[in-house]
């Protein structure tokens, strides 16, 4: 059915919160799901970005301390265009739209243009920020009450006679700022902190007052700085910090030390870590919480896609006899999903492998069954690997037996010669199969910077591929060189050996060789490192 062409647009004015992508709301993600148009500042994490439809418009209007991608007026004549030719936009704002985000002149705009909008909230980092950072803005013991007041005056407060930006002073009064309230948060104030703590000197609080600053609060990369009014310029020079953070004054900055939780690397120890992952997307959700659970910083390089083969032919076959196998062997989870779409296809389900024992290749697997198929494998070895589970193999008695093998097209051919030398009649059936993607350049140059502490590798195909978008022929070759400072993770000794033919010594090859057991060894290895 064809839309209406006049239908009418609207925008949706969402608050993405604070970094961590964790902390978007339930319906700011249903709305952004549902956008044609998506507009987003520098604060919005590249995660929630994903939960917007593919063939989405992403349009990028970040603004940075004195460098604006648009104009105020070019944002505002961009949403309503966009809406009035019948689009659902999604203005994506980092905090909440309606703390020091402008999202009321965006409101406004629209309102004027007789555009419809809705406001969704978010958690503003004068909150989220200093939580993150183990400071309560509030507490029965320190403070009963905040403020939360701009670190700068409007853009254009020369043309109206105001102080430029960045400079603290302006509409404010300073002396009833000063005490407003037991806590002062200061959005945007790392420019204006000498004139910020001058003011507040000046007009009551004491030099000794706790004074903390937040850089990047929620996000892996978060800083924080403490001090007093006395010496927290000093302080903030010396550590370099810059833009964006969030300035905290009062006493409750003294609970940070005890309430210290995201940032502390007993808790988080892998905070602050760049990771990447190349695992395909459909893959990686798993590694990717794991990882952020314990505080890094994941980047997303899917060096592989996994795609079904469209010919199933062969497989309906095995599906609809599968009383004559003795075993079947999962050696992927990747496999478990084009299993359970075909059973549903052919109206069949797990009472169909009754006379049929399943092995898997390792726990992963083996949860994956349970979870899409409903069948808990009767056999997984100590070691994820074809060798591990043919050594393992517990029917010893494989002569006539015949082995239904559903697999990727590409894998080894170890477990299937191994299986056939014990007796045993192998019917190897590919299902799918993994496609190489290309990369951004954003990897290589990160590389280049030096800004990457560990690189996953979950099976060879994702070295093979990594190898080939960065045009690494060899650890010998010039680009090659880029990754002898960085961690090189492997799953397994498979995947390590692979690594191995580029030239390459793996950094780390998990024991147990699963997700779990990756993460794991990234944390041994950097709790060493220190």
């Amino acid at each position: 059915m064809l839309e209406p062409e006049n239908k009418q647009g609207i925008v949706y004015l969402i608050g993405a919160g604070p970094g961590d992508p964790g902390l978007l709301t339930l319906r700011g993600r249903e709305l952004l799901a549902q956008a044609d148009v998506v507009v987003y500042d520098r604060l919005v994490h590249p995660a929630v970005l994903d939960y917007a439809r593919a063939e989405a418009l992403r349009v990028f209007v970040g603004k940075a301390s004195a460098r604006h991608t648009l104009t105020q007026e070019e944002i505002n004549a961009l949403l309503i265009r966009h809406a009035q030719e019948g689009k659902r936009v999604a203005r994506l704002k980092g905090g909440d739209p309606f703390v020091f985000g402008r999202g009321g002149e965006e409101a406004e705009a629209c309102r004027t243009a007789g555009v419809p909008f809705v406001v969704v909230p978010g958690i503003t980092s004068a909150i989220a920020a200093p939580a993150y950072a183990g400071i309560p803005v509030t507490h029965r013991d320190a403070a009963s009450s905040f403020c939360v007041i701009t670190g700068h005056e409007r853009e254009d407060a020369k043309e109206s006679g105001r102080r430029t930006a960045g400079q603290a002073e302006g509409r404010r009064d300073w002396a009833r700022l000063a005490r407003a309230a037991d806590t002062l948060i200061f959005l945007m104030g790392v420019e204006a902190l000498p004139e910020i703590v001058a003011r507040l000197q000046e007009h009551g609080r004491e030099p000794e007052t706790p004074i903390a600053l937040v850089q990047w609060g929620t996000w892996p990369q978060q800083r924080v700085v403490s001090g007093t009014l006395a010496n927290i310029v000093d302080r903030v020079r010396e550590a370099d910090l810059r833009p964006p953070a969030v300035c905290v004054v009062g006493e409750v900055v003294r609970l940070r030390e005890r309430l210290r939780w995201f940032d502390d690397p007993k808790r988080q120890p892998l905070f602050g870590k760049r990771i990447v992952v190349t695992r395909a997307r459909e893959q990686a959700s798993g590694l990717v919480d794991m990882l952020r659970a314990r505080g890094a910083e994941v980047l997303e390089y899917p060096t592989i896609r996994i795609e079904k083969l469209e010919d199933m032919t062969k497989l309906d076959e095995a599906l609809r006899s599968l009383a004559r196998y003795a075993w079947m062997v999962i050696t992927s989870v990747n496999t478990v999903p084009v299993i359970a779409e075909r059973l549903e296809a052919l109206e069949l389900d797990a009472r169909a492998f009754a006379m049929t024992k399943v092995a898997a290749i390792g726990p992963a697997t083996a949860s994956v069954l349970r979870e899409k198929l409903g069948i808990r494998a009767d056999f997984v070895p100590t070691e994820a690997v074809a060798e591990a589970l043919v050594d393992q193999w517990p029917d010893m008695e494989m002569r006539g037996k015949r082995v239904f093998l559903p697999r990727a097209r590409e894998a080894r051919e170890v477990l299937p010669e191994r299986l056939r030398a014990m007796g045993a009649m192998v019917d190897v059936i590919p299902v799918y199969e993994t496609v190489a993607m290309e990369q951004p350049g954003t990897l290589l140059e990160d590389l280049m910077a030096g800004n990457i502490d560990a690189i996953t590798f979950t099976a060879s195909s994702t070295v093979k591929n990594l190898m080939q978008a960065l045009a690494i022929g060899s650890a010998e070759s010039k680009l090659g060189a880029y990754l002898k400072g960085v961690c090189l993770a492997v799953i397994g000794p498979v995947t390590g050996q692979t690594l191995k033919e580029y030239g390459f010594e793996p950094t780390i090859v998990a024991e147990e060789h699963t997700m779990a057991g990756l993460v794991k060894a990234l944390e041994s290895y950097f709790a060493k490192r220190g």
